[in-house]
């Protein structure tokens, strides 16, 4: 999850009543819940186009906060991460994981009434068991990109993650 300060550039219920391109900064960094789905690693089937998550993680990523451990340089270190722009949450939705903020918002639809913005606990994503957290994963270091369909998930979204 990003760390805007508290308060900072944030508008009261901008989550629900904005789109996309109107948050400042500070308001899109906000929408992250800190799931830390987007940092699985997700195989796409040439034929259909289906989108695939594995059990292994970015190489960056923190497992119990969740985020990536080097977020400022995080797209210099790593080729294919992708930098979240209101124009690529359209491009990359599909592979979101259903509860992601920035895809529900791009689609039209509420938050969670678990997300932070909503509850007002930043913890309450992870004792739900909607992030990683405690979720048994691998680092993508371990792991041969011949191997990744070993290691594909049932269903992220719901975090049966093994």
């Amino acid at each position: 999850m990003r760390n805007p300060k508290n308060g900072e550039n944030l508008r009261p219920g901008f989550w629900d009543d904005l789109s996309l391109e109107e948050l400042n900064p500070s308001e899109w960094e906000a929408l992250c819940d800190g799931c830390g789905k987007c940092c699985l690693l997700k195989l796409e089937d040439a034929d259909t186009g289906e989108v695939h998550y594995t059990g292994v993680a970015c190489r960056l990523f923190d497992h119990f906060h969740c985020r990536c451990r080097n977020y400022a340089q995080r797209l210099d270190l790593i080729s294919d991460c992708i930098l979240f722009t209101p124009e690529s949450v359209a491009e990359t939705s599909g592979w979101m994981p259903e509860t992601c903020a920035y895809r529900l918002r791009h689609e039209g639809k509420p938050l969670p009434a678990w997300h932070y913005l909503k509850s007002g606990d930043k913890e309450l994503v992870h004792s739900l068991g909607h992030s990683l957290r405690g979720k048994r994963i691998r680092n993508e270091r371990g792991v041969p990109a011949s191997r990744l369909e070993d290691h594909v998930l049932d269903d992220p979204s719901a975090g049966t993650i093994e």
